[in-house]
Formats: C-alpha cells, sequence, structure tokens
C-alpha cells in the first residue's frame, strides 16, 4: 500500500512538471532567431517583431516600430516636461496590440491579462497552456522590482517575449535571459510607477524651475497623489535622508503602463477566438 501511494506522488509530480513545459523556441533558436533591441525604447516594438515572426508573419523592424509608435524620452527638456516624457517613454501594452495588428494588416490580434493587483494563478503553468495552444505571450513588466543584491537598479520597465517556460523557469529574449517564476511574478505584479534616478532629477534642477504644472496636471491625478513636485524639491534641497544618512536615489512618478502578459495569436484561428473570450483572471 505504501509503494502505491509512493507511486501516486510521483506520477503527480511528473504531471505537474509536464504542465510547467512549453516552448515556443529552443533555446538555440532564441539565440539564433530573436531580434536584439532595434532602438532607443523600443523595447516593445522589438518584441512585436518577434511575435509576428513566431505567428508566420514577416516584417521590419521599422516597420514594426512606426507602427508601435514608440515614445522617445525628451533629455534636452527642462525638468517638468522631461519627466512627462519619462513617464510614458516607450510603450504601453496597448500599442503593442495596436501595433501588431496594424504590421500585419490585420493578421494578428492580442488580449492584455492584468496581473496587478495580484491574481489567482500559478504563472508558469497559466503561460505553459496558452503557449502549448500556440499563443505568443510579451510580458510587460517592472524591472525594477526583484533587483538582485549589489545590481544597480535598472532604468525602466520592460517588454519581453516569453519563448518558453519549465518548471520555476521563464524564458526571455532581449536580452536573453532565464529568470525565476518568483523573480517574473514579482515584476508582472507592479503598481504603475516608475524610479528616475537621483543624477537625472539632478541634472535638470534648476532654482527657478516650476514644477506646479506636473501637480495640477488633469491627465494624471496621480502626479499630485504621489506629490513627485515635493520629490523634487526634497531631493533638490537635501532635506531627506535615507536610514542610512546617503541622499535618496530616486523619486517616484506615474507610469503610463501596466503589468501582465499580452498573449498574441492569429485573429482567424480557434486560438484567436478563445484568447478574445477568455475571462479575466481572478483576483487573489
Amino acid at each position: 500500500m505504501q509503494a502505491e501511494v509512493h507511486g501516486e506522488e510521483e506520477e503527480e509530480e511528473e504531471e505537474e512538471v509536464g504542465d510547467a513545459e512549453a516552448m515556443l523556441w529552443s533555446i538555440q533558436e532564441a539565440l539564433e532567431r530573436q531580434t536584439l533591441q532595434i532602438g532607443a525604447s523600443a523595447c516593445g516594438a522589438t518584441a512585436v517583431v518577434d511575435v509576428l515572426k513566431l505567428l508566420g508573419v514577416d516584417v521590419t523592424p521599422e516597420e514594426a516600430d512606426r507602427c508601435v509608435q514608440t515614445r522617445l524620452r525628451r533629455n534636452e527638456s527642462p525638468l517638468p516636461d522631461y519627466l512627462l516624457s519619462r513617464s510614458e517613454a516607450g510603450a504601453t501594452h496597448a500599442q503593442l496590440i495596436r501595433g501588431a495588428e496594424e504590421a500585419s494588416k490585420g493578421e494578428a490580434i492580442g488580449r492584455f491579462f492584468h496581473l496587478h493587483p495580484r491574481r489567482r494563478i500559478r504563472l508558469v503553468p497559466w503561460l505553459a497552456g496558452w503557449i502549448r495552444k500556440g499563443a505568443v505571450p510579451v510580458a510587460t513588466m517592472n524591472a525594477q522590482l526583484a533587483v538582485p543584491k549589489g545590481e544597480e537598479v535598472p532604468d525602466a520597465w520592460h517588454h519581453q517575449l516569453v519563448f518558453g517556460v519549465a518548471p520555476n523557469a521563464v524564458f526571455v529574449t532581449n536580452p536573453l535571459d532565464v529568470v525565476s517564476e518568483r523573480e517574473a511574478h514579482r515584476r508582472l505584479c507592479s503598481e504603475s510607477v516608475l524610479l528616475i534616478r537621483r543624477e537625472d532629477v539632478l541634472l535638470r534642477w534648476t532654482p527657478d524651475c516650476s514644477l506646479s504644472g506636473l501637480s495640477e496636471s488633469q491627465r494624471d491625478p496621480r502626479w499630485k497623489a504621489l506629490d513627485v513636485a515635493g520629490q523634487v524639491k526634497q531631493m533638490a534641497q537635501k532635506q531627506e535622508k535615507e536610514e542610512d544618512g546617503r541622499e535618496p536615489t530616486h523619486i517616484t512618478i506615474p507610469a503610463a503602463y501596466r503589468s501582465g502578459v499580452t498573449l498574441f495569436a492569429l485573429r482567424h484561428s480557434d486560438l484567436g477566438q478563445k484568447l478574445l473570450e477568455a475571462p479575466e483572471l481572478p483576483l487573489l
């Protein structure tokens, strides 16, 4: 009897492992076929190129970028406009969906699944299930979360094609990498905020710099809720210090992006229909 129970447990473990494995490309294929970053802030358009490639639709990087309408940082602008540009630089998941549809002349569709607030799913098995059906996932992640100890905090969010999963592993491109399920899930479940480095703020700060426009912005009340103007002033005046006595390293501003996963498929396919009809992921 004991041997029977042990055998059943092993069988369940094997099934669980099998449910968590799925690959669109092998690692070698990803090395050979992935598209590297095609331009400044263009990780979203880069991902779209490879999404369409996997769906059998070839587009040039230039066409993908034009369709996604990548937004650039306004590095030469005064601080208030620079911060506004940073909040939306790159692309949102909605731009990726529209861009893929336009670049493929309507052949491709995308469906975004929010992962914030936290959802009741196991990330790797959920991704594996869709990948096995032929869907192509793109993760929109806050790369500023779950930063390994000793590494510098990245300067932006990131869109990455997910070309496969395995137990406790998510395989992504641009750059080619494997991240743990826990790490990926943390970055995929984030508030829509962005950290701006101290040096990028102080480089553009002047004593007569007016930040009132940020707090009074009608398009996004979060600028006022986060007191971005107050954060900048405190940083500039060196009034606020961290517990260890150092100056604060970043300010926090609103971000246009939402964390989650966009699944892509061909419009006129059973999978495309299933994707459109799939329910939202349940809240935890």
